[in-house]
Formats: C-alpha cells, sequence, structure tokens
C-alpha cells in the first residue's frame, strides 16, 4: 500500500470522529497498520527485522490509545468569519479587527485551493484547523487601580501571530482525519530527528577523537625530542599531559564506536521508534487554560470586577518547542476574498 494512503487508512480509523471515553483496547488490524506506518516513515529496511511489528506493537497500542484522548480533547468548531469576530471570544482576542480574517482565508494556499478542486464546486464551507503561537509580554502601561488611573502599572499583554490554517475538508470528520495525519507524520519526524542527532553526534566524537590524535602525536614528538627544554620553559609534565590525553582520547574512541553500532544497525533504529511511541504523552500533549483578556490585549486577573469574558485556550505541543493554540473551524466560501484584494490591501499597506 503506498505510504500516503497508508497514513490515510490509520489516520481515518483513529480520527475521523472523536471515539468515546472509555474505549478498548485497539483492534489487532489498527495496530498492524499503525507499526506499518512507523516503519514505512522511518525506515522501510526495518521490515528485514525478525519480529519487528511485536516488537513495535505494544508502542503502537499506547500511542493509538493516547492520540485517541486527544480526538476527545479537541476543542468544538467554531465559525471562523467576520459575523463571528464580535461574538466568539478567541477569534476576538486573536484576531484585531473583524476584517482580519477574511484576509487570513485569502492568504491560505491551501484553502484556496480546497476551494478551487472541481469536487469541491458546490461545498459552500471548509473545515480547518486554525493554530497560532501565543506571546505573553510583560509591560508597563496605565491601568485603573481601586478606581484611580495610575501610569506606569506593571501588566500582561495576550497576543497571538503567526495564525495559519491547517487540513482544509469538506467536513469535519475529514478534517479530524488530516489533523490526525499531521500528528502521526510528525511522531514519525520525531523518530528521524533522534537518528540525525545520533549521526551528528557521532561526527562530532570523530572530529574530536582526531583532534586528540593530532594533541597526542604532538605530545610524543616533543617528549622524545628537546623535551626536557619544555619543562625549563614552564611547558608542564609532557608524561602528565599525554597521560591525560590518552584517557580522553580512549572514552572519545568508546563513545564514538557505541554511536557508530547504534547508528548503523537496524536493531538500535527500532530501540529508538520505541523510545517515541512507547511514550506519546512526552511529545504530543493537548491541555486547554482559561484566562480573561480584556479589549486591549491586557490579561485581567481572576479577581478583578473588570468586564472580561473568559478566554478558553487549547494548546496543542508536538516534540519541543513547538507550542500552538488551536481551534476547529469552519469557513464559508462568501468569506474568501478574491485575490486581487489581497494585493490591494498590500499595496494600501505599504504606502
Amino acid at each position: 500500500m503506498p505510504f500516503a494512503s497508508l497514513f490515510s487508512n490509520v489516520a481515518a480509523r483513529l480520527f475521523a470522529a472523536a471515539p468515546a471515553a472509555g474505549a478498548g483496547t485497539p483492534d489487532p488490524e489498527l495496530v498492524r497498520l499503525v507499526v506499518e506506518e512507523i516503519v514505512e516513515a522511518v525506515d522501510p529496511r526495518l521490515r528485514g527485522v525478525s519480529r519487528y511489528q511485536k516488537r513495535i506493537a505494544p508502542a503502537a497500542e499506547r500511542t493509538i490509545a493516547h492520540l485517541r484522548s486527544l480526538g476527545r480533547d479537541l476543542p468544538a468548531p467554531m465559525e471562523f468569519s467576520r459575523a463571528a469576530w464580535s461574538s466568539e471570544p478567541l477569534l476576538n482576542a486573536a484576531f484585531a479587527a473583524a476584517g482580519d480574517l477574511p484576509a487570513l482565508l485569502g492568504r491560505s494556499e491551501e484553502l484556496r485551493a480546497f476551494f478551487a478542486a472541481p469536487a469541491n464546486a458546490e461545498v459552500t464551507q471548509a473545515h480547518a484547523l486554525l493554530a497560532m503561537l501565543k506571546t505573553e509580554r510583560r509591560v508597563f502601561a496605565p491601568a485603573l487601580v481601586d478606581g484611580a488611573l495610575q501610569q506606569e502599572v506593571a501588566q500582561t499583554t495576550v497576543s497571538f501571530e503567526k495564525h495559519r490554517l491547517f487540513a482544509p475538508a469538506a467536513n469535519a470528520p475529514d478534517c479530524r482525519r488530516q489533523v490526525g495525519m499531521l500528528i502521526l507524520r510528525r511522531l514519525a519526524g520525531l523518530a528521524l530527528q533522534r537518528f540525525e542527532a545520533l549521526g551528528g553526534r557521532a561526527t562530532e566524537l570523530e572530529q574530536h577523537k582526531a583532534l586528540l590524535g593530532a594533541r597526542l602525536r604532538m605530545l610524543n614528538l616533543r617528549r622524545d625530542g628537546l623535551g626536557g627544554l619544555d619543562g625549563l620553559a614552564g611547558g608542564g609534565d609532557a608524561a602528565a599531559q599525554i597521560a591525560s590525553i590518552e584517557r580522553e582520547l580512549k572514552a572519545t574512541v568508546d563513545d564514538y564506536m557505541e554511536a557508530k553500532a547504534s547508528l548503523a544497525t537496524l536493531e538500535s533504529r527500532i530501540e529508538h521508534i520505541k523510545a517515541i511511541f512507547d511514550s506519546p504523552a512526552q511529545h504530543v500533549s493537548l491541555t486547554r487554560s482559561e484566562l480573561r483578556v480584556n479589549r486591549m490585549g491586557f490579561k485581567v486577573a481572576e479577581a478583578s470586577s473588570e468586564q472580561a469574558p473568559p478566554l478558553v485556550l487549547s494548546e496543542l505541543s508536538i516534540g519541543s518547542g513547538l507550542t500552538a493554540v488551536i481551534a476547529l473551524v469552519h469557513c464559508p466560501r462568501a468569506e474568501l476574498p478574491p485575490r486581487e484584494d489581497l494585493i490591494a490591501r498590500a499595496a494600501k499597506e505599504l504606502l
């Protein structure tokens, strides 16, 4: 089965609909498909390793269970339109003006391609995943304190940037399936990153080994030549330096051989795959948080009487350093601006 079709098949079983809470152990066929997807993505040669299916299957089961729990926790869809901007707290906080929503739709080449496809000619709205980065900054600005306006009050601003739409689809189940495919691919990519890091480590050790070897040869030449003069010049004990470098060189060679062996064998690759898929919660998580943000973008304390609707955020973290606020949205075709409108707007902003 082609790789893309395999991904789609697995993701459809996992994410096409929100799974019921307390779903049982995944069926063996789904586990088998997930293992095959992992192997195909990471290194198809792993199929030559004895019992690869049985060895990876427990990690695949844990990943399936975790991804299903993420599917249950995905936020409910919301309309992504100018009319919804004033009534949806998240859209109001994430975009400065209602007109910014159709502008984002217009910049999404994926969305344009979706609506332009002949198969979607009758589709009036696209379901998609909205992702954006949240930034909090500590600033000093005027604020009301106990009913009196004070200057230079420490406050926290909450802003959203780098908005992007992913996985446009004709319906919510298809969108969820595509989101699942993105997450599965990311997990496979994390396994590949481990191999790449290991290769970089082996190269680094090899270079260090060569440097230590050169230093050791230099010290031996000094010792076997006019080494006594080095002591008179304050060069230190050559024998002690040689012994120290020999110890460091031996340790470096041992580490290098271990890294090369781990990098070279398919058996070690299976262990690295298991390290990722055995602990999926360490690499992919979806958390919910609630905060209050006023119209000026300042965070409002829970005990404050200031009017600020609660903002519920769903934050998806994948790997290290990649965390985005996400929302499932449905985008009306009527909100998609003509491409020439975007060009005119960009030109106006440059003036």
